[in-house]
């Protein structure tokens, strides 16, 4: 039988932290379990869920829509999506069945790009992989999700740019019914017109078809600022993750740059698995920050605590704190002035 493979290759970045992650992950399970009861899906879609952040990693294989159970999605640092795009074509070599004489392979497979971020390495060399031996033998649609991305990196790889500009519950979840639609579309189209693959559903509200031009992307996404930090009761790690806002300056006409909290939220060590091996060294001071956080891991009332070793912990009413990162004790207070603090590469 020749399969539509359907291929989700979904930014795990810290950015994604907290609501952005949690609807992609309650998305995913909607989509999985509308399927479900398509005859025509049923009988040619398979699926596959890559993740990456700094790293790619394959959550599930290419599998039929019957055996197929949405995963739970992973936190990593980084949004190396060059790396990514390698790691599916890899996976496309490997998994794609290719047409012989004897019969006939796969039909083009189709490729739903999540993002919500610019990537964070260098893309050059899996864009030209990309363009030169897989684009048009592949159906890449590319969302961002919100108006932080450079859709114009995005338009170096697909014609297919879609703008998820509200991220709110009842967005994505008309978002997700038109992926769902769409795949439906396909397999109809693949079955009854034996075509390439690709029969989007008509846009829906809340999604916009972008027309990019082409550039070069940056190297750090400048959207957010998110601070790993650690958990001293329970040496838990947590992102404190900061959205970028402009406000006004005391200068007439002129706007300054800042970060607002969006909030702070619990991870696991599968964070340093989709981490890129690049340290960062980029910085965010703390004058640029509106907002700091208690713990949310063990509620300690001060969230953003600085160790001398450069890391970021939580303290509360404690004598003595013992940094969970380097061991060192030391008495916490508060102290004039700001200080930079490293931040993920986003």
């Amino acid at each position: 039988m020749r399969r539509l493979p359907i291929y989700f290759l979904i930014d795990v970045s810290e950015s994604m932290v907290g609501d952005p992650i949690e609807q992609v992950q309650a998305g995913m399970a909607a989509i999985i379990k509308e399927l479900k009861t398509d005859p025509y899906a049923l009988e040619t879609v398979y699926l596959s869920i890559i993740a990456f952040a700094g790293k790619a990693q394959k959550i599930t294989p290419l599998m039929e829509i019957i055996n197929f159970y949405p995963p739970k999605l992973p936190i990593g640092g980084g949004t190396s999506l060059g790396n990514a795009l390698n790691f599916l074509m890899n996976d496309l070599d490997a998994s794609i069945q290719k047409t012989t004489y004897e019969e006939k392979g796969n039909w083009n497979p189709i490729i739903f790009l999540f993002t919500d971020g610019n990537p964070t390495d260098d893309v050059n060399s899996a864009f030209d992989r990309w363009n030169q031996k897989y684009r048009k033998a592949a159906n890449l649609i590319a969302i961002s999700l919100g108006n932080n991305t450079d859709t114009n990196i995005l338009g170096r790889i697909t014609d297919d740019i879609l703008l998820l500009k509200n991220t709110d519950e009842e967005s994505f979840s008309r978002f997700f019914k038109w992926i769902t639609a769409s795949i439906k579309t396909s397999s109809v189209a693949v079955t009854e017109s034996n075509n390439t693959g690709l029969s989007l559903a008509p846009v829906t509200e809340g999604l916009t078809k972008i027309e990019p031009n082409k550039q070069s992307p940056a190297k750090i996404d400048e959207n957010f600022a998110v601070i790993l930090a650690k958990c001293q009761t329970t040496k838990r790690l947590y992102l404190i993750k900061y959205q970028k806002y402009l406000s006004e300056s005391n200068y007439v006409g002129m706007k300054v740059l800042g970060y607002k909290l969006a909030g702070a939220y619990p991870i696991d060590n599968t964070y340093f698995e989709l981490a890129d091996d690049k340290q960062s060294s980029q910085t965010v001071n703390t004058d640029s920050l509106d907002g700091f956080p208690s713990c949310p891991c063990c509620g300690n009332q001060y969230g953003f605590s600085h160790c001398a070793c450069g890391n970021i912990l939580c303290t509360g009413g404690e004598e003595i704190t013992t940094c969970p990162w380097c061991g060192s004790q030391a008495k916490f207070g508060f102290s004039d002035g700001s200080a930079n603090i490293t931040r993920t590469r986003g």
